[in-house]
């Protein structure tokens, strides 16, 4: 963490960038020739970044916890749908969203069905997701992988294809490390190098995960232990998006071709590394809790380096 450029939008010499989406605020970050620009969500944005056309936009949701009903917040299910009406007023429809993770709090199969149910009214052609910690208790992801991994191998990893871009589904919460560090696992990280050999190294590449796959806060489990092997795989492609949820807030970073985003939840905040005895809900005034809490829109641009991100918080 000490390393991060604590000012939201300025870029070290390290490549590292921290954006925090608090207070209702967002940020659009944009790679352009190795260098990562933030620039603030409002008026004139546009003019900021240029007029270029997205060739593929979507969307990433995470951490929507249904079941949850404590302080934090009672109703996840009123602002998950906050969070679906902020899709759907988009000017373009995404062409798909990410969902990573923490889908149910409890793996119950109410919830799932409460999630699906609740997702219906998403304006997209379709939704990917990955299993979170929450989603695999009791049955080591079965009922998940059953409803909504069905495509998946092993414990419900994939990849896909679209507008020139390879999406890359890793699930690192079925056999957790010393700490509670997620785990990839020696048959998934030889799936993920077969997987990336085929592809030219001009392709962009996105990987989507649950856990983070940078070491964020060890103390609390925010990392993967064998992520490094998994993304040394990664390293011969100009452009390498990562994005993943379970620490319910946004955090940034770049080394080299790769930048990693964390997402915030569409139930709940956690509180910053190390503020806090353990993580967990955080229970903010109700007048600040849709300012952390939100979707995120992301947009490719052909010949561009890397990806066009929008945090948009629900207040």
């Amino acid at each position: 963490m000490s390393k991060l450029n604590q000012e939201s939008g300025n870029v070290n010499r390290r490549g590292f960038l921290k954006c925090m989406a608090w207070a209702g605020t967002g940020a659009l970050c944009v790679l352009q020739g190795g260098v990562l620009k933030s620039f603030a969500l409002g008026e004139g944005l546009e003019q900021k970044i240029g007029n270029t056309k997205a060739d593929l936009s979507f969307v990433q949701i995470s951490d929507t916890h249904m079941g949850f009903n404590k302080d934090a917040n009672p109703d996840v299910t009123a602002t998950l749908r906050e969070a679906i009406a902020k899709i759907n007023a988009l000017p373009t429809p995404p062409a798909f969203v990410l969902h990573t993770g923490d889908l149910t709090h409890l793996s119950k199969p109410e919830e799932f069905d409460t999630l699906s149910e609740t997702l219906k009214s998403l304006k997209t052609e379709r939704i990917f997701y990955v299993p979170g910690e929450h989603d695999v208790i009791n049955d080591n992801g079965q009922m998940f992988r059953a409803r909504f991994a069905q495509q998946g191998q092993g414990d419900g990893w994939y990849s896909f294809d679209q507008k020139g871009a390879h999406f890359i589904a890793l699930v690192n919460v079925m056999n957790f490390k010393a700490g509670g560090l997620g785990n990839l696992g020696a048959e998934q990280l030889e799936w993920l190098e077969k997987d990336v050999s085929k592809l030219k190294s001009s392709t962009p590449v996105v990987v989507f995960a649950h856990m983070p796959l940078w070491t964020i806060y060890p103390q609390w489990g925010w990392g993967t232990e064998d992520s490094s092997q998994a993304l040394s795989y990664l390293k011969r492609f100009g452009s390498v998006t990562v994005l993943n949820g379970h620490i319910h807030q946004t955090m940034q970073k770049v080394e080299g071709n790769i930048s990693f985003h964390t997402a915030v939840s569409t139930a709940f905040p956690q509180p910053q590394p190390g503020q806090a005895e353990s993580p967990g809900p955080l229970k903010v005034p109700a007048e600040k809790l849709r300012a952390m809490l939100g979707i995120r829109e992301v947009n490719l641009v052909r010949g561009h380096r890397a990806l066009g991100i929008i945090e948009s918080p629900l207040a």
